[in-house]
């Protein structure tokens, strides 16, 4: 099949001395990149399967690229992860070496495989411009591979039990990011902006290997901060890829910066993934910039499905339309399609299409179970669809789909409704049994005030006001913050009902 990165491998006119890989001081130009993951893929061709120690750095993205090069699947490896979740997906995954930066102390679940220390200071010692020219067919990756070779296993989260290991083949990754060039507009000049854990699709696929597929080059800052994002984008960064906790807090930050302000507005695409970002909060960046947020909607075992396009319209708390290649229906409890895309009607989200991963590692029964029997992914997501297409996710179906008093809710709405109101620093909504409705909303309010926080009568009248009355929250419980992990998502099953 054609290469993952033709700007590496002499298929795209990238010169060699053009920046590909920024993190802080450190960074490699394309020649340079070349040279130290094709040194890297040289050792690799041989393993069956390699562990990458994934840490925001040069290390992670030249190792990642490396084991790409070399056709050998990489397992991504969260570095905040407990020892019994390492050691399950190092028993499931069964790699044979752990890719890592020189002197990074490994946990001991890690202590039985070989250990490969990237050395991305190989390039100082060669003459880039002659790699560029002599090593042009090692860093071809192997002839025998195909588009359903696996490239990644990206391990799920494991909410509902044990990570499950998602083989995303080479085929996916080329299918997503060519499609995100299509609706985004994004070329080898763009100079990407983030700070995005690297273990994960978001981080990894779109942020580091996404800029790498178009020539163009990416900025790592390490650890996100409103302040390293103005200074990238005043320094020619074009885009910014967040989670909606960072543009949180850039939307926090902006009344009282102005120069935060004038920054993103230079921007030419912010985009925004992995949870809903509040409406709230698109309204007050653009409200301030000048620029609206994009969304885009992706899991694991889907990459990339929908995005609003850079030439569509930005509505904000939609995730825009279908990206090309990907097939997407809304179907009922017993499968059946939604009745009507009307912008109300809720569905849980099927898709199809070449962005699919093959298969759950060593879990044929949770691959079958995932599946229709015409191969449409089971996503869990419910969302409603308008008439021109656009999709608005309301949630997730094991966690934000309510039944109460004979309607079918989604928790994301009447979230956004509560952060509208201005006593009300962060919000989620769940769904707790009851005997007269079925359920009961429950909101779980984080107070812009704790000393003084807003009366449940009053949240439930604003929602009510705002949609409808069965959407207001019969019960309103009130925190110090929510529970989150890595990516920022609220993780509701540790909310106690």
């Amino acid at each position: 099949m054609s290469p993952l990165f033709p700007a590496l491998t002499g298929d795209s006119p990238a010169a060699a001395d053009r920046p590909a890989l920024t993190f802080g001081e450190r960074s490699l130009t394309y020649g340079e990149l070349a040279a130290a993951a094709g040194a890297l893929a040289d050792r690799l061709r041989h393993a069956d399967r390699v562990a990458v120690w994934a840490t925001p750095t040069l290390e992670t993205a030249v190792g990642t690229v490396a084991a790409l090069l070399a056709g050998v699947p990489a397992v991504p490896l969260n570095p905040k992860s407990g020892e019994s979740e390492l050691g399950h997906i190092v028993k499931d995954s069964a790699p044979t070496l752990v890719l890592t930066a020189p002197g990074t102390e490994l946990p001991a679940a890690l202590s039985g495989l070989g250990r490969v220390d990237i050395d991305v200071d190989i390039s100082v010692c060669i003459d880039v411009t002659d790699v560029r020219e002599t090593r042009r067919a090692d860093l071809r990756p192997p002839a025998d591979l195909g588009p359903d070779s696996p490239a990644l296993v990206v391990y799920t989260s494991g909410t509902t039990g044990p990570p499950k290991g998602a083989v995303i083949p080479r085929r996916a990754i080329a299918t997503t990011l060519d499609a995100l060039a299509d609706a985004w507009q994004w070329t080898g000049d763009d100079v990407l902006v983030h700070g995005l854990p690297l273990f994960h699709v978001h981080g990894l696929i779109l942020g580091i290997l996404g800029p790498l597929r178009r020539g163009g080059a990416v900025r790592h800052l390490g650890r996100f901060s409103a302040e390293g994002v103005a200074r990238e984008l005043n320094d020619g960064a074009t885009m910014l890829f967040g989670v909606p906790t960072m543009y949180h807090r850039i939307a926090e930050a902006l009344p009282d910066d102005p120069s935060l302000a004038k920054a993103l507005g230079r921007a030419r695409l912010l985009v925004s993934g992995s949870a809903a970002l509040p409406v709230h909060d698109h309204e007050r960046i653009a409200a301030a910039t000048g620029r609206r947020v994009i969304e885009r909607y992706g899991m694991t075992e889907t990459l990339m499905n929908t995005s609003v396009r850079a030439d569509g319209e930005p509505r904000a708390g939609t995730v825009g339309v279908p990206l090309p290649g990907v097939e997407l229906r809304l179907v009922e409890e017993d499968g059946s399609p939604v009745a009507a895309y009307d912008g109300e009607s809720v569905g849980e989200i099927q898709v199809r299409g070449p962005n699919l991963f093959t298969e759950y590692l060593n879990r044929p029964d949770a691959t079958a179970e995932a599946f229709t029997a015409d191969g449409w992914f089971r996503t869990g997501d419910m969302a409603v669809r308008d008439p021109d297409g656009y999709v608005r996710i309301v949630g997730r179906k094991a966690t934000d789909l309510i039944k109460s008093g004979g309607y079918k809710i989604g928790a994301g709405e009447i979230e956004n409704a509560l952060l509208e109101h201005p006593g009300v620093r962060e919000a989620a909504v769940t769904g707790e049994p009851d005997a007269d409705l079925g359920e009961r909303i429950v909101a779980w309010v984080v107070p812009a005030d704790p000393q003084s926080p807003p009366a449940a009568e009053e949240l439930a009248d604003h929602v009510a006001v705002r949609l409808a009355p069965h959407k207001r929250p019969r019960t309103v419980r009130y925190l110090d913050a929510l529970p989150r992990n890595d990516m920022g998502k609220i993780m509701k099953r540790a909310l106690d009902g």
